[in-house]
């Protein structure tokens, strides 16, 4: 019997996904581990790999569809022989019928905060959605797979309720206004003056992780200035002791941030009640530290994880990074390398930037802002000298990370940072 190829959840927030190409044609014989399409997210591309042998009888969706959700059938492999075809009608009607009713009737008392019962299956978009309109997802029947509750469902009871009166609070107004709509905005510039550039995934994704971010997280900053000059000298030191291969090639090269990265790391070690990741019912206090580094790629950035930073060398981490980054700007990381972390480094000081301040990446508690490292006039011993300093800022969720915590783990950082030779041993 045929059996359907799935869109892959590829992380597990992922909700839709494009379908970038297929590998193989309708009719092509396929085995156990052969690569079928390619799949993009908002952060890398995918394979999807054949699970049985078969024949791929019919492409359900085609290459370049943008947005499939997760778990549509986007193909169909049958054994040598059988014909797929009833079985391909069947489900390209499933997958263009949407319901344009209410799939269930809400509850008479709907759940003021959105919970919803252990039994209840939904997609994380339709828990979100559910949450914020204020109703109970148990009501709905699911209309995905194995009667998943998913976006649609919720829209679709969504549009038939009468709109609700926003409560008016004659206090505290309302700091969040709506955006201007699209044609408002574009009013404000001569026509021909502007390129209108779609806004694709990467770009939709991040949007949205921001918004939430600053306005869900309650933030404060903290900021010191490192002396670099004690750094410099051992980095060079190092670097000369790399050893080269026939061609000449070190076998490392660190950089300055790589030493920012271990530095934060030990500075969570040493700090272990500032290496947490808040939730709504417990707080989860983690035994490695896990950072993060930003990386910009074509349309973006990702963050792909150091795991257990604490534990690597120094040249470990210089060229785990540099792997990193080349295959973040290929999109070819694995949702396992850039999902979770106990913190997060984003450093913009080889393009000069003095100072800033970072929006802390969820699920995290703490991102730390790295500037230029420059040459200032500091005062040493009662006299004026010159030194190499880096100003940096270190973002805190209140939540998690009270204000003498967060000093406190700034001030391990800036210890290591002026003292890197205990980071070798």
């Amino acid at each position: 019997m045929p059996f359907n190829i799935l869109m892959p959840a590829l992380s597990p927030t992922m909700e839709k996904g494009n379908l970038a190409r297929w590998l193989k044609k309708e009719g092509d014989k396929v085995k156990p581990g052969d690569v079928l399409a390619e799949i993009e997210t908002d952060k890398a591309t995918m394979e999807v790999e054949a699970i049985d042998e078969g024949v791929l009888a019919k492409i359900v969706v085609p290459e370049g569809t943008a947005d499939v959700p997760v778990n549509n059938v986007i193909g169909l492999i049958a054994g040598e022989g059988e014909d797929a075809k009833p079985v391909a009608i069947k489900t390209v009607l499933a997958r263009e019928k949407t319901p344009d009713v209410p799939t269930a009737t809400l509850a008479a008392a709907p759940a003021l905060n959105g919970d919803i019962s252990p039994r209840t299956f939904a997609s994380p978009l339709a828990r979100r959605i559910a949450k914020e309109s204020g109703f109970d997802l148990a009501s709905i029947t699911g209309s995905g797979p194995h009667g998943r509750i998913v976006e649609r469902d919720v829209r679709a009871v969504l549009a038939h309720l009468p709109a609700a009166a926003p409560a008016q609070d004659t206090k505290t107004p309302s700091v969040l206004l709506p955006a201007p709509p699209n044609e408002l905005i574009r009013k404000n510039f001569a026509p021909g003056s502007f390129e209108e550039i779609p806004h694709d995934s990467m770009r939709k994704t991040i949007a949205r992780r921001l918004v939430e971010a600053s306005r869900t997280i309650p933030h404060f900053y903290l900021t010191t200035d490192c002396n670099l000059d004690a750094l410099m000298s051992l980095r060079e030191a190092i670097n000369a002791a790399a050893p080269v291969d026939k061609d000449a090639t070190p076998a490392y090269r660190i950089s300055v941030n790589d030493f920012i990265v271990k530095a934060l790391a030990l500075a969570l070690i040493r700090v272990p009640d500032a290496n947490v990741t808040w939730t709504e019912t417990t707080m989860l206090k983690h035994k490695h530290a896990d950072v993060g580094v930003a990386v910009a790629i074509p349309g973006g950035l990702i963050t792909p994880i150091v795991r257990a930073a604490e534990t690597k060398s120094l040249s470990l981490i210089s060229n785990e990074m540099r792997d990193f980054a080349a295959r973040a700007r290929a999109r070819k990381l694995r949702p396992e390398e850039y999902e979770g972390g106990s913190s997060t480094v984003s450093n913009l000081g080889m393009f000069g930037t003095k100072s800033f301040s970072a929006i802390i990446n969820p699920p995290q508690a703490t991102v730390l802002a790295v500037g230029a490292a420059k040459h200032r006039i500091i005062v040493k011993e009662g006299s004026p000298a010159v030194a190499t300093m880096m100003s940096v800022t270190l973002s805190c969720d209140h939540r998690a990370v009270d204000g003498v915590l967060g000093a406190n783990l700034l001030a391990a950082f800036k210890d290591l940072i002026e003292k890197p030779a205990g980071m070798l041993v």
